[in-house]
């Protein structure tokens, strides 16, 4: 991949998309860990918070990165990407365990530890859109980490507003899930025909996606049942 060629800024464009929509989680986070921090303290936490919990995702993608190049590590990563995205559309929220720090370091260390254990999908997903590229991966965390700690709660909001961005969000990471696995070297040859590798991440994306929509529509109906179900015990 040349050095700021088209290439270059579509992946770039793909990384830092892939960060924010799965930063959802990473905010709330920062956000719980610093409530109990006087207003002074909350920002230095979110700040050093945010620094330690950069550092760690940079090292760890770039682990992956070099992971890839080992057999079948390309074709797990890709399965586990197109889990991800599945995940993504269906997720339920739930921050109990999250538990806000009573001083500066306290909370710095909570938002280093929780962000490192919630990170794996951002890395695994970071690192397949990255192809290898070392700069590509520490541009995109730089670019995008800064947008997600000062421009958590607009891009929350613009989620929750409009419910399509969380559905590109998912075709964007099985997108990149598929490609992963076609660079998987036992498959190269196969899919260095076209209308192949075409044909299989469009099946990728859309079969993540209606596995999403049907998972979500029985949830409502579900959910739906349960609420009737309350009304009429009460009568």
């Amino acid at each position: 991949m040349e050095l700021f060629s088209v290439e270059f800024f579509s992946a770039l464009l793909t990384i830092v998309f892939i960060d924010l929509i799965l930063a959802g989680d990473n905010a709330i986070v920062i956000g719980m860990a610093a409530r109990n921090l006087p207003k002074d303290q909350q920002k230095k936490a979110v700040i050093w918070g945010t620094v330690g919990a950069i550092i760690i995702r940079i090292i760890a993608t770039l682990l992956v990165v070099q992971l890839l190049n080992v057999p079948w590590l390309n074709l797990v990563g890709g399965l586990l990407l197109i889990w991800i995205a599945y995940k993504l559309l269906v997720q339920d929220d739930a921050h109990d365990g999250i538990k806000s720090g009573n001083t500066l370091w306290q909370s710095i260390r909570t938002i280093i530890i929780a962000d490192a254990a919630m990170g794996l999908d951002n890395v695994i997903a970071v690192a397949g859109a990255a192809h290898g590229n070392t700069l590509l991966v520490i541009l995109g965390l730089l670019i995008s980490v800064p947008v997600v700690v000062w421009g958590s709660t607009i891009f929350i909001k613009l989620i929750n507003r409009y419910n399509w961005i969380v559905y590109l969000g998912s075709a964007v990471l099985a997108y990149t899930a598929a490609k992963m696995i076609t660079h998987e070297k036992s498959f190269k040859a196969f899919f260095e025909n076209q209308l192949l590798f075409w044909s299989f991440v469009i099946v990728v994306i859309i079969l993540t996606i209606a596995a999403g929509l049907l998972t979500n529509k029985g949830k409502k109906q579900k959910t739906k049942q349960l609420n009737n179900d309350s009304t009429k015990g009460e009568h």
